[in-house]
């Protein structure tokens, strides 16, 4: 195949309203993946804290605060904060509870929100496309992926243009937070030393963030190669896939081929059993009045491209 052809002689839908815009598949298919220090040796001190601090001033009420401030960034950081809100705007709420959420999203210690965007928009659209780099798609087996997303950076050669609405890209915090991501850890672990000492800093930082980190890496491996499927994208190199088993640890990303399926619903377990603790907290949220608009699947565009693959996985039964 030549990585040089157009992506598509007429862009669909999706491709023209997406925020990545590429011309041909070379800039999604070709580049080299390089090992990145700062990211390798962030995540390598965060686990050496976690594993030898942890070890050595260990607690239960240490592992107590690292059990609660985990769940905090993962449901109402990461889930809500990041993915359903900044990435996917798939319901609205006041702005003061949105800084809440992307700047607890922010403590998981991925990556500052606009990058965090970035590399999103860049996985999103190149796993849509009939080919992408296996750095994008999950592709090189266990080990191999383990290293290239935890300690490496995919370098493409030809990088597609990346249209960031300007609300957001402008926004002088979220331009803070992504500058100073790293250094948001910090008052965070003060604040824990004067609370705690030593055993609350790595417990409630270190250990923190090598979890959010590590179990985010190994959670969309997973959703990339094991699991089942309701729904398949016609004619993408990826197919996401539902992680059962790990609904709760991950507040409900793992129902990723649900979210392939309708990427802009604030719903993600969208059928009988699939457990969405993201979910659960959005209703708990507009019952209050502090969320509302919420996208589900029957507001969103209708999807050529997508087919339902079992009779009981219709888009009727997932509230379409």
């Amino acid at each position: 195949m030549n990585a040089s052809k157009p992506v598509s002689a007429a862009p669909s839908a999706w491709q023209a309203a997406h925020r990545i815009q590429a011309n041909d598949l070379s800039s999604i298919c070709e580049g080299d993946v390089q090992w990145a220090p700062l990211q390798s040796l962030w995540l390598s001190s965060m686990t050496i804290g976690a594993i030898v601090g942890g070890a050595l001033f260990f607690s239960w009420s240490a592992f107590a605060l690292f059990l609660a401030t985990t769940a905090w960034v993962l449901l109402f950081g990461h889930s809500l904060g990041s993915h359903r809100k900044l990435i996917h705007d798939s319901f609205q709420c006041p702005r003061w509870l949105e800084r809440i959420m992307v700047y607890s999203g922010v403590l998981l210690g991925l990556a500052g929100p606009l990058g965090l965007m970035r590399e999103h928009e860049l996985r999103d659209y190149a796993q849509r496309l009939p080919m992408c780099h296996p750095c994008l798609r999950h592709g090189c087996g266990f080990w191999v992926d383990c290293w290239w997303q935890l300690h490496c950076k995919l370098r493409l050669r030809n990088p597609p243009a990346l249209h960031i609405e300007p609300r957001l890209a402008q926004d002088p915090f979220l331009v803070f937070l992504q500058r100073t991501w790293m250094a948001q850890q910090l008052p965070w672990a003060i604040l824990f030393f004067a609370w705690g000492g030593w055993g609350f800093v790595f417990w409630g930082v270190c250990a923190r963030v090598t979890a959010g980190v590590v179990g985010h890496w190994l959670i969309g491996y997973l959703a990339h190669n094991h699991g089942g499927m309701h729904f398949e994208i016609r004619g993408a190199a990826v197919q996401g896939r539902n992680v059962r088993l790990t609904s709760l640890l991950t507040m409900g990303e793992c129902w990723h081929n649900n979210h392939h399926a309708y990427p802009g619903s604030a719903r993600l377990g969208l059928f009988q059993g699939e457990w969405d603790s993201g979910w659960w907290a959005l209703q708990l949220l507009a019952h209050v009045g502090l969320v509302w608009n919420l996208r589900l699947p029957e507001h969103l565009p209708e999807r050529v491209e997508l087919e339902v693959l079992h009779a009981d996985s219709d888009p009727a039964c997932a509230g379409r």
